[in-house]
């Protein structure tokens, strides 16, 4: 799915329909000292197998792929509920 790198867009800060910027939302890093972050790396480690649960094969085909968007006027960031596609495509 191709879509333009500007769209027009109602920003909840400014009241109104303004321009906003389109890029495509990434997960931050992960904290490597959480909790859970330590835990799998415990089970991991000891015996034979290299993995704690049994990979399974993936059925879907799409990933949810989620839109970030910055309003122009006041730089406000509104994240878009996820999208199944295949492709995101950002027309510049």
């Amino acid at each position: 799915m191709k879509v333009p790198h500007e769209i027009t867009t109602y920003c909840p800060k400014c009241n109104k329909h303004t321009p906003h910027t389109v890029s495509l939302y990434k997960t931050g890093k992960r904290r490597a000292l959480a909790r859970g972050e330590r835990h799998h790396e415990r089970i991991d480690r000891h015996g034979y197998g290299g993995s704690k649960a049994p990979i399974a094969n993936p059925v879907k085909t799409t990933k949810k792929q989620t839109l970030k968007l910055k309003c122009k006027v006041c730089g406000y960031v509104i994240v878009k509920e996820g999208l199944r596609l295949r492709k995101l495509e950002i027309k510049t």
